[in-house]
């Protein structure tokens, strides 16, 4: 089979990728296309579907948080790849080969067809069917102690690309990965270039037939200064060195190469904080321990987890699913900033139709997201509220991209920033791009795929 290289760079628009004169070039000799994400239009919800060809009634992944009902509790980006319910494209495909193969000794050899996989930085990738892993995943020690550190397969793999010598900048060390890079207020370039790095040398070294790797710096500018600011069309431009090396090497070698993204960012100008008036609705459990007010999930009558533009509203604790429901539509319909509160049946329409999502799932007016909050008091917010501390907090909090110079800490308030994503607009807001060597002919006289279209379209 031919090799394929596929960069996912994270909020790339397709009047960025323009700007960018390496996917240019590559769109100009190859194809450029708009890409219809699902709802909602997240990393892990996104990832999932465009490793799997299946939205996410039947993946799972219905945002970058999952609510785990029988521990009652929310956790935001779980790395597993077993909390993805539908095989991933390049399991299907041998299954799909062996179904039609009846000898032993042909099935084996069939098995053998298998392509070999690397995934960097892709979500819930750990323990599943990838041959190659590199994954972020820092121990927690003692206190406040935090060894940075990756998983990798082989489990030396990491090991070997720290100390191995630069491929961007040959006769340099690579060095380690700096998770602080990665995100919280001193994310930027360095986390991509370092992932660059390291995908080029995997690409050279261990060879796989598939490599998806992902590029995270659009996302700082993008929800930082917003999509129309000069800081992210100068992020853009920033990723085009990285961009080149990598289609060089997929080039050199005579491999297709695929440029996408999950989403692009939309300008938004204001914070929703629906816990707030589920809380004022007398829905949610709180507790205050030392000073401070605790969220009590599997205690509430109603609660939201919130992940960018969409939030999933659950119900664990109510006596009547009812009456909650009613109390709880009323209270979140009438926010300023909410644009629709979907029932259980109006999720299936969606493609969100699963066990996993909420009752209820809120969607934002295009220029506002949502805010975790539930505290009316900042005195009384959790200690974690102004760290960043993405497993703590029930909901993803864009703040920790930024910091309050005064206290040297994550501020209590988004209404800083100024681009989010997570909506599907009818007329291509928010998509992504898909950008490839190459016109499949599938593709051909098209403006633009689907998100669960894609999957088929590198093995």
């Amino acid at each position: 089979m031919t090799r394929t290289m596929v960069i996912n760079v994270a909020g790339l628009g397709p009047e960025l990728a323009a700007e960018i004169p390496s996917l240019a070039a590559l769109a100009a000799r190859g194809v450029g296309l708009g890409l219809e994400p699902v709802l909602p239009a997240v990393t892990c919800t996104m990832q999932a579907t465009l490793t799997t060809g299946e939205p996410p009634s039947r993946h799972g992944i219905v945002a970058n948080g999952l609510y785990f009902f029988d521990t009652a509790e929310v956790r935001f980006w779980e790395q597993s790849a077993h909390l993805v319910n539908a095989p991933r494209v390049w399991d299907l495909q041998v299954r799909n080969v062996e179904r039609g193969v009846r000898s032993e000794k042909r099935k084996k050899a069939a098995a053998g067809q298998r392509p070999k996989v690397a995934m960097l930085f892709w979500q819930q990738a750990m323990y599943g069917t990838a041959d190659v892993l590199l994954t972020p995943r820092p121990i927690h020690g003692p206190g406040d102690q935090l060894i940075q550190d990756c998983y990798s397969r082989p489990g030396d793999l990491y090991q070997r690309l720290c100390a191995g010598e630069s491929a961007l900048e040959p006769g340099k060390p690579r060095g380690a990965f700096n998770l602080m890079h990665y995100w919280g207020p001193m994310a930027g370039l360095g986390s991509s270039r370092w992932i660059a790095d390291a995908s080029l040398a995997v690409w050279r070294e261990e060879k796989p037939d598939i490599l998806l790797t992902y590029l995270p710096h659009l996302d700082y500018t993008g929800h930082r200064a917003g999509p129309d600011s000069p800081a992210h069309a100068a992020a853009a431009k920033e990723l085009d060195p990285l961009l080149a090396a990598l289609l060089a090497a997929a080039e050199a070698d005579g491999a297709g190469a695929i440029v996408l993204s999950e989403y692009s960012f939309v300008p938004v100008r204001r914070a929703v904080a629906l816990n707030r008036a589920l809380r004022e609705a007398g829905l949610l459990a709180l507790r205050e321990v030392a000073g401070a007010e605790y969220l009590y999930p599997g205690d509430s009558r109603a609660f939201a987890m919130v992940d960018n533009q969409v939030a999933h509203i659950y119900f664990p604790a109510t006596r009547d699913l009812a009456a909650d429901l009613k109390r709880a539509k009323q209270a979140l319909a009438g926010l300023d900033g909410v644009a629709e509160v979907l029932g259980r049946e109006d999720l299936a329409a969606r493609g969100l139709d699963h066990v996993r999502s909420g009752e209820l799932v809120v969607l934002a007016a295009p220029d506002a997201h949502f805010t975790y909050y539930w505290w009316l008091d900042d005195a009384k917010a959790p200690p974690f509220a102004r760290t960043v501390d993405i497993h703590a907090k029930p909901g993803f909090d864009p703040a920790e991209l930024l910091i309050d110079t005064a206290r040297r800490c994550i501020p209590l308030s988004a209404d800083a920033i100024r681009g989010s994503h997570g909506l599907v607009g009818g007329s291509g807001e928010g998509w992504g791009v898909f950008i490839a060597t190459g016109m499949p002919k599938e593709l051909a006289g098209r403006k633009s795929l689907r998100a669960a279209e894609v999957a088929r379209l590198f093995v």
